[in-house]
Order: C-alpha cells, then structure tokens, then sequence
C-alpha cells in the first residue's frame, strides 16, 4: 500500500518541489488541491497518510490555519495527521495549537531534520 499526501493550496512550482521531494524519500502520491472544497471531497473519498496545507491557499488567498482548525473539529477527519508548509515560525506555532503536527517551510525540504519529521507518518513497513 503506498502512502498518500493531499497537498492544499500551493502553488505549481511548490507543487512540483513537494511531490518531487515526497515522491524520490518516500515514494509517496502526492494530490494535489486547490481549494478547500475540493480537499474537504477528496479527504472524504479516500484514506490519507498527510495532509499538508499552505498558510495560504495560492488558489484565492483562503487561510490554511481556518482548514486546519475545521478538519480537526471534524470527527470523520480528525485523526488524519496535518502539516502546515510555512516558513513562519509563528504560523508553524498557531497551527499546532490549532491541532497540527509541526510542519516545515518550502525552504527547509530534503532536510534532515523534515526526512525524520516524516519518517513516521510514511515510511512503508518491511513486509507491506
């Protein structure tokens, strides 16, 4: 079974560097969503690892922090790990209060430090 991320809100070049960066450490499907409509279907259609969220949506500028408290007041959603990507060490800090897990900014990917944050939530067990 391979992992799968919903990516919420960022832009393409983003979108591309994320996927790459999942896609080559943990052989993850990254999805991609623009809105939060359209990540609210696709978290409700089918099982996912991660859910990362941009602190803001490039789409329309819709506040990532909103998304995150609204899923994790959900109880059909609530137990998906969420990440918040932004380089803002005090968006990071309002999104764990709000029920995230630590994210990381776009700056920091392929970091050692983001490989160990993620190591859990997708790494495939031997055997899988």
């Amino acid at each position: 079974m391979s992992n799968k991320v919903l990516s919420l809100g960022q832009c393409a070049a983003d979108h591309y560097a994320i996927n790459h960066f999942l896609e080559s450490t943990f052989g993850a499907e990254v999805i991609p969503a623009d809105t939060i409509p359209e990540a609210l279907v696709q978290l409700r259609a089918d099982p996912f690892n991660l859910v990362l969220v941009n602190r803001l949506l490039d789409a329309n500028g819709a506040s990532g922090l909103a998304f995150i408290s609204q899923i994790k007041e959900d109880p059909a959603l609530a137990e998906i790990p969420v990440m918040l990507v932004s380089n803002f060490p005090d968006a990071q800090k309002q999104a764990v209060a709000r029920g995230a897990l630590l994210g990381f900014g776009k700056a920091s990917l392929g970091d050692a430090r983001i490989v160990e944050r993620l190591k859990h939530l997708l790494e495939v067990e031997e055997g899988e």
